[in-house]
């Protein structure tokens, strides 16, 4: 039971009326039970994914000849086997950083334009459409990629070789365009929806007195963008590069009707060839046998591992710099 003390004006000098109610109402009962319960499900099926990976994966390993983090090899067929996650890994994180250097910049620009720029009439009908980009299956943006634009990247890619080539990461040695840095773009363009969104929803929430009053202090519009509005929505940019990079880790068909695969790590990102984790379990899981199928799991080990590393730096960075964001005012 608990007590609540009401104060009366009924008689001068009286003493308060003291009223009681319950605090074991059925309701918050259960609703803390749900919330709860909720919580250790959400911990159980994290811990029971790590483990059934982990013991799949020990089994792979045991097995394997090869050194299972440098070997340039994907052989599961052979006895013994012989396989390695060294250009898996170096095409999933170059393609995925390629992607988030293209889309980030352009997700909250388009964010901003919609939120603080562009009139009402023009901002639904954007936002409505950018919206609608990411409802649409990875397949499609696939056949897109592979049908339209690795042909028209011919010319960019020669753009590229002509001023910087040089440097021999931009060089290009014709042929067609099936390369990391193609799968790049193309992720690019479908994280792009997500970001974007998210941006634009913590954009919204800045509150309208910080931008008054920078206003009132003759602030432009860009300068209350840039004291305002982006020191607010820092944590939830971060938030919404994250979600879109979970993305670019882990997709799949997209990346491999548009990759033309190998087990090679290419000096150029422009020269075709490359792999990604989800890629080849995706090109492999159909034909492999038992031994085949654990060596796919422990190479989705290393993703999920890799995906939780990024989501802890991530928390780690918006915790670090909340002071400037939203999350303190």
């Amino acid at each position: 039971m608990k007590t609540d003390i009401e104060p009366t004006s009924s008689a001068a000098g009286s003493p308060p009326k003291v009223r009681t109610r319950s605090t074991g109402r059925a309701g918050d009962k259960i609703f803390l039970g749900l919330s709860r319960g909720s919580g250790i499900a959400l911990l159980v099926i994290m811990a029971a994914i790590a483990a059934f990976l982990t013991y799949r994966a020990a089994v792979a390993i045991s097995k394997d000849e090869a050194n299972f983090l440098t070997t340039f090899e994907w052989n599961t067929g052979s006895s013994p086997m012989r396989f390695g996650i060294a250009v898996l890994a170096y095409g999933t994180v170059v393609s995925s950083v390629i992607a988030m250097v293209i889309a980030v910049p352009i997700a909250v620009g388009i964010a901003l334009f919609i939120s603080h720029y562009a009139p009402r009439r023009l901002a639904a009908p954007v936002a409505y459409v950018i919206d609608l980009l990411a409802a649409v299956p990875s397949i499609v943006y696939g056949l897109w990629g592979a049908l339209f634009l690795v042909p028209h990247l011919t010319g960019l890619y020669t753009w590229f070789d002509d001023y910087l080539g040089w440097t021999g990461i931009l060089s290009y040695q014709g042929g067609a365009a099936r390369s990391l840095f193609t799968v790049g773009i193309l992720l690019a363009i479908m994280i792009l929806p997500i970001v974007t969104s998210v941006s634009r929803e913590v954009f919204r929430q800045v509150p309208k007195m910080h931008e008054e009053a920078a206003l009132a202090l003759g602030a432009t519009r860009w300068e209350v963008i840039r004291m305002a509005v982006l020191p607010f929505g820092r944590s939830g940019i971060i938030s919404a590069s994250m979600l879109g990079l979970g993305r670019a880790l882990g997709e799949t068909m997209a990346v491999a009707t548009v990759l033309s695969p190998n087990f090679l790590i290419e000096t150029s990102l422009l020269d075709p060839g490359g792999g990604t984790f989800a890629q080849n379990i995706a090109s492999h899981f159909k034909e492999a046998g038992d031994g085949g199928r654990d060596a796919l799991i422990a190479s989705g080990l290393v993703l999920f591992v890799i995906t939780l590393l990024v989501n802890g730096a991530a928390r780690m960075i918006i915790a670090r710099r909340k002071e400037y964001s939203g999350t303190a005012a």
